[in-house]
């Protein structure tokens, strides 16, 4: 092992020991878990028996957690069948019988016993069985030596859909990759893959009826129907089930390539290659086009078993039925009044035929409308707010909005983020002495429209009551105000986007300034819309007479425990723009455990320090456990960017270097590159993890040492650490002579671990710091966050958290 990847895994090891010791490194951690004192060693073989029909799924389930020890631990348990009164490992199960088809029949719910004689593992279905399985294997951990802790643990999923979704059309992923993929699901004890098989830039399912589809529009890379197969049986061996999405009537120029007919424009269509939403989209007036999605719908349904198929329904761009005058007449004759009519006749005509072929529809947020049935589920891509709109309507809904993994996020942002959206602000009522003031903003994007909205504050000189942000569109959510000043304000709250942090400054009635949205700045502008409005000496008292003063904002529902139990749960999601083959494994794992917790663990489980240690802990179990290749990918990745020069220069520097979080790296190649599937993906980012876990544990001790900053272990190791980041210069030039795009990071790199360096000696001494030192620290910070090659310095927010340890002037 790396000496710097051992060192992190000791300072794992040494800080779980002291702070967690009531934790289990188990992920999704269980409902309940009873401790005992003492522990239980296993020997070569473990006598087991089950108490109920020995079905061919619950053998398979008993052999694949034998071939699991042995891939963890490098020992061969031998397990053997015998009595139950003879056991040493008793499975009792009611129903051994495989994953169903009907999400309704589904019990995950098992208990696990350990004592010092005996594993007991009891559910009502294999399902259940297979989930402690899966805990039983994390407690086994990766060491020669098998020692069990005696446990009582009662566990049970919080949803019930809990999903992951793999696009396989932008980029295409080998079976193996898929197969590796569901194995670690399984240990993360996911049920649903949700497999999108189909979109603009290729069709991947082989197709008897419509062969052009398979032969024209998918560039050879396509799964047969025994593959297809043999995929659905690998996952439900598993206890997953496998939903696949045919996207109709929109992100369809694929079925254009090959069957132009269909279209709502005449064409001609090439392959699209390029990202984005895209024209082309089936016509709704033609009849042939409901007799293909009848012949398509009949084929996914021989080959998927799972009583749902996702329709996809988003994105979908009206520019080709207006421009169609056939489908101008069809509309009127239907007494269809605008495209959103005409998108939902067509769903409409699609429920029925899945309905023919015993299906329940699942689509994206589009989907939704008054005149479809209330077994539908609503797939929000848009947020909270769809998931509310959804089930206020009475739809069932899960949320795959903060989920997305192909985004480079923080763990800890996909663990705030739940499935039951957050209440409704209320604004309290204006008291005499409050006032309100509120402003406009707009941040402008590299691609799509700027983001706009609003921000208010109310309260007065002494004290801000209450601070919010209304985005457009969205509805009104609270901030956390950090600082409020008459001529500054920094205020933070978890967005669509990610954590996103406001830093603005008032100058009369404008303002300007960043909001840094995950790690990059957006530049900020506005104006004040809202100048200390106040009651008037006799006005009444009452919430109406502030409300009415407010920023215009989305309604949202209040919602009800009826309403709230329609949300089914979420999914996790790994669209494949920046995402191939060779990087798979680090950009979706340890992460998606952490997202997997979210949806079975309880809501109250919110330590967001016990969570990184587990998962950095769950990770190296999984590697071994499940064949994942995410730390792998990193070093294959970084070895090639190396060539044959020594790997520890360039692993040094990604340590201190972060992708570009939120959709900044689309943006990024949207405005410089081609934004399509020839922008290479072999650069210095795409050999980076989400997120820089080296530079999140170093702050962690670093925030530690700045509540009592001098010179004691915790100084010599954190000036140690920015030592070697420092040294590293001289020994990465060899690769800035290969690389010199890599300059102008590696500059930025020095100067910012020179200074970190600089400024922490200089924090042992004294808490003051001369305010043109302060600027020019500053401006550096900032030019390490702009985004450079894709990235940003990740270490500047180290720097900078020094900086504020000095006192303001």
């Amino acid at each position: 092992m790396n000496k710097y990847l051992l060192l992190v895994s000791c300072l794992l090891c040494s800080v779980w020991a002291t702070a967690q010791v009531e934790q289990l490194p188990l992920m999704p951690y269980p409902q309940t878990v009873e401790r005992q004192q003492g522990q239980w060693v296993l020997g070569e073989t473990l006598n087991y028996a089950v108490d109920g029909k020995k079905t061919a799924a619950i053998k398979m389930a008993v052999k694949q957690f034998a071939v699991r020890v042995k891939q963890q631990t490098g020992q061969a348990l031998k397990l053997k069948e015998t009595s139950i009164p003879k056991a040493q490992f008793v499975i009792r199960i009611k129903n051994t019988q495989a994953i169903s088809n009907q999400i309704g029949d589904w019990n995950e719910a098992y208990q696990l016993r350990i004592t010092a004689a005996k594993i007991e593992l009891n559910a009502k279905q294999l399902m259940g069985a297979q989930r402690g399985m899966e805990t039983l294997l994390q407690l086994v951990g990766t060491a020669p030596t098998i020692t069990l802790p005696l446990v009582n643990i009662q566990d049970h999923p919080r949803f019930k859909w809990r999903g992951l979704l793999l696009d396989t059309s932008r980029h295409f992923f080998s079976v193996a990759t898929i197969k590796r993929q569901l194995d670690a699901m399984a240990a993360a004890k996911y049920n649903i893959f949700h497999w999108h098989l189909t979109d603009d830039q290729g069709w991947r399912l082989e197709s008897k009826k419509y062969p052009k589809l398979h032969k024209l529009a998918s560039d050879g890379e396509y799964y047969t129907r025994a593959q297809i197969r043999d995929v659905v049986a690998y996952a439900r061996e598993r206890g997953i089930q496998v939903l696949p999405e045919i996207d109709l009537p929109g992100h369809a120029s694929a079925i254009a390539v090959a069957y132009p007919e269909l279209m709502s424009a005449p064409g001609p269509y090439a392959m699209e290659y390029r990202w984005g939403v895209h024209k082309p989209t089936l016509n709704p007036a033609n009849e042939k086009v409901y007799a293909f999605a009848d012949a398509i719908i009949s084929e996914v349904t021989e080959l998927f078993p799972f009583e749902y198929l996702h329709i996809g329904g988003d994105e979908v761009d009206p520019e080709h039925w207006k421009a169609n005058p056939e489908i101008q007449v069809f509309m009127q004759k239907q007494g269809l009044t605008d495209h959103h009519a005409l998108h939902a006749y067509f769903n409409q005509r699609l429920q029925k035929i899945l309905q023919k072929h015993k299906r329940k529809m699942i689509g994206w947020d589009e989907i939704q409308h008054k005149d479809l049935p209330k077994d539908i589920v609503i797939h929000s891509w848009r947020g909270p707010d769809g998931v509310s709109d959804a089930v206020s309507h009475g739809f069932q809904a899960i949320l795959s909005t903060g989920y997305y993994l192909d985004q480079p996020q923080t763990g800890a942002y996909h663990y705030r983020n739940d499935p039951i959206p957050p209440k409704p602000v209320v604004v309290k009522t204006l008291a005499a002495n409050e006032t309100i003031n509120s402003w406009r903003f707009a941040m402008p994007r590299k691609r799509g429209k700027p983001v706009t909205g609003t921000f208010t504050f109310i309260g007065n000189d002494k004290k801000i009551t209450q601070a919010f942000i209304d985005f457009t569109g969205k509805s009104r959510r609270e901030v956390l105000l950090k600082q409020y000043t008459g001529n500054k304000a920094v205020f933070s709250l978890d967005t669509w986007m990610g954590p996103v942090e406001f830093r603005v400054s008032f100058s009369a009635d404008k303002i300007h300034g960043s909001a840094i949205v995950g790690n990059a700045p957006y530049s900020l502008s506005g104006d004040k819309i809202l100048n200390n409005f106040s009651l008037q000496k006799n006005q009444k008292v009452t919430e109406n007479n502030a409300q009415k003063q407010l920023p215009k904002t989305e309604p949202v529902a209040h919602l009800s425990a009826q309403q709230e139990a329609l949300i089914l749960g979420g999914e996790a999601a790994l669209w494949a723009e920046i995402v191939d083959e060779q990087s798979i494994d680090l950009r979706l794992w340890p992460r998606a455990f952490i997202v997997a917790e979210r949806l079975w663990s309880a809501r109250d489980l919110q330590d967001e320090n016990s969570m990184y240690m587990r998962v950095n802990l769950v990770a190296h179990w999984a590697e071994k456990s499940t064949g994942l290749l995410h730390r792998q990918q990193q070093t294959n990745a970084l070895q090639k960017l190396a060539g044959k020069n020594e790997i520890t220069p360039v692993k040094i520097f990604a340590e201190m270097l972060e992708s570009a979080h939120y959709y900044h790296r689309q943006h990024e190649k949207s405005v410089y590159e081609s934004y399509s599937k020839t922008d290479p993906l072999d650069r210095l980012v795409d050999a980076l993890p989400a997120e820089n876990e080296y530079v999140r544990q170093f702050n962690q001790r670093l925030d530690n040492w700045l509540k009592e900053p001098r010179e004691n272990a915790d100084y010599f190791s954190l000036y140690a650490e920015l030592e070697r980041w420092v040294a590293n210069r001289e020994q990465l030039q060899p690769l800035l002579e290969m690389h010199p795009e890599w300059i102008s990071l590696a500059s930025k790199v020095n100067s910012v671990a020179r200074t970190s360096l600089d400024l922490l000696a200089l924090r042992t001494k004294t808490n003051s710091l001369a305010q043109s030192e302060r600027e020019k620290i500053l401006e550096m910070i900032q030019q390490a966050q702009m985004l450079d090659q894709e990235l940003v310095v990740a270490v500047a927010s180290s720097l900078e958290k020094i900086l504020n340890s000095f006192a303001h002037p």
